[in-house]
């Protein structure tokens, strides 16, 4: 590892995906790498923990607009006080997010080492990751732009592959990229297993930011220069920075594999065995959990008979399941889904399904995170909706009015300072008050513990679209 301060190791985190083959808990609102799927962390969490010590320096994070302020949250939890949080516009794949990544690190006025890695793989091997990063470090230094391979434990059609010969029979070195491969059929797969030389791609890189840069501008031109473009024209928004977005939209999308590795000269390949999966699909998710005697993984709130290489998860209510085999059954406080193993890469179409059908079920939970803290539906019925809400300390709502709809607030646990027209009331425990229709309004926490209300909505129009902001310390329109 580097000791010079200026050779440190600056994490790129890309945190931009959706995970739709992991419905019905993973959703376009709360996507995979912000839920806990491998430990009692989320993805993540476990990246960027898996990147923090003396060796690297202040992560940056790439995500949308959406997840900013859980994903600031989620680092601010793990004790990240440092990140650079950078938000894109729309989402245009790995090969511009590592290229503003790399421009910003660049005016931190060094040319530093960056690695760039998704937030939502999981590595269960971290010592063999950190001895893999140290291998590929030297080359990185000359100028190479070195990726990870993941030696393959079978014939696996849901993963890219590398071929990189020399690196079958010589290890803990880095070996020249011949191809890089697209997800390969049963029978190629299985050819690939079979004649060696053939790696998982990881999509994990380690390189100069400079030799990045140099080699975007030689086989993406264009690319480089909008990039360049939407950095210089970003600007601060409370603790995040915000491309500027004409430049960065005019980006055709791009993978770094067919942006640049596919075509650079500099290519070179570290194999790995570090225990690393995708988590692209349940089954995925299956073959990395820990497994009973029968070959079940088991999550949550779960009685099984005569079940076997099965994975069944609970995040609520009891699921009772007999005589089920190689099934999966996952079940939430508003979906249940149910497939066979063997169709667990189909889920995206269900999810494709929902959306044609206009579904909120694909978008989000019935719990809603908000940068104050969080709302979770509890019943919804004619004229009336009622709301679990939880602020979080020292957080407060917008100032806001209802053109539609009342509310009645009554206060579960904490404390809450209420903004009701010109008057404030302090609220504890089982006391409540009235928000009427087309008052301004205004929750907050003043105080060191979280706060929980439940809130009773009622008129002709519940949406949550009816709402008049004059006032939001998040800068929300």
């Amino acid at each position: 590892m580097p000791e010079n301060a200026f050779e440190k190791i600056i994490p790129v985190v890309l945190s931009g995906g959706s995970g739709t083959r992991l419905w019905p808990v993973s959703r376009t609102l709360y996507p995979k790498q912000l839920q806990s799927l491998v430990s009692e962390q989320s993805l993540l969490q476990d990246t960027v923990e898996r990147l923090s010590g003396d060796h690297y320096g202040a992560p940056i994070i790439i995500c949308n607009d959406e997840h900013r302020f859980i994903i600031a949250e989620q680092v601010r939890e793990i004790g990240v006080q440092d990140a650079r949080i950078v938000l894109e516009p729309v989402g245009r794949n790995t090969a511009p997010a590592a290229a503003v990544s790399a421009i910003l690190a660049e005016k931190s006025g060094a040319d530093p080492i960056i690695l760039v890695a998704p937030s939502d793989h999981a590595i269960l091997g971290a010592n063999a990751f950190q001895g893999a990063i140290e291998t590929a470090l030297q080359a990185a230094l000359g100028g190479k732009l070195v990726t990870f391979g993941i030696t393959p434990a079978s014939a696996e059609t849901g993963y890219g592959y590398i071929l990189s010969p020399g690196a079958a029979t010589a290890t803990a070195r880095c070996h020249d990229v011949e191809a890089f491969v697209e997800k390969p059929d049963a029978p190629t797969a299985e050819q690939y297993l079979k004649d060696g030389g053939y790696f998982w791609n990881s999509g994990i890189f380690l390189f100069r930011a400079s030799a990045f840069l140099a080699e975007l501008e030689l086989w993406q031109p264009e690319m480089a220069a909008l990039c360049r473009q939407a950095v210089d024209g970003g600007q601060g928004d409370l603790d995040f920075i915000r491309l500027d977005a004409p430049p960065f939209e005019a980006i055709e999308a791009n993978s770094i594999d067919y942006a640049v590795m596919e075509k650079t000269k500099n290519a070179q390949m570290v194999a790995v065995d570090m225990g690393w999966s995708d988590v692209g699909s349940w089954d995925a998710l299956w073959d990395i959990s820990n497994h009973d005697d029968a070959g079940n993984a088991i999550v949550g709130d779960v009685v099984l008979q005569n079940v076997t290489g099965s994975y069944i998860r609970s995040d609520h209510k009891l699921v009772a399941a007999i005589g089920i085999k190689d099934m999966i059954v996952v079940a939430t406080d508003d979906a249940v889904l149910v497939a066979d193993r063997a169709e667990a890469q189909n889920v995206k179409n269900l999810v494709d399904a929902l959306k044609d059908d206009a579904r909120s079920e694909y978008v989000s939970h019935t719990k809603v995170y908000r940068p104050w803290g969080w709302y979770q539906s509890l019943e919804i019925g004619e004229r009336f909706q009622v709301k679990l809400i939880g602020v979080s300390p020292g957080a407060k709502i917008s100032l806001q009015l209802h053109h539609k709809r009342a509310e009645h607030w009554v206060v579960v646990s904490g404390s809450a300072t209420v903004t009701r027209g010109e008057e404030i009331v302090e609220l504890r425990e089982n006391q409540s008050t009235y928000i009427p229709v087309g008052v301004k309004h205004r929750l907050e926490n003043q105080t060191d513990d979280p706060l929980t209300i439940v809130e009773i909505q009622s008129g002709n129009y519940l949406g949550e679209d009816d709402i008049e902001r004059f006032d939001d310390q998040y800068g929300r329109d």
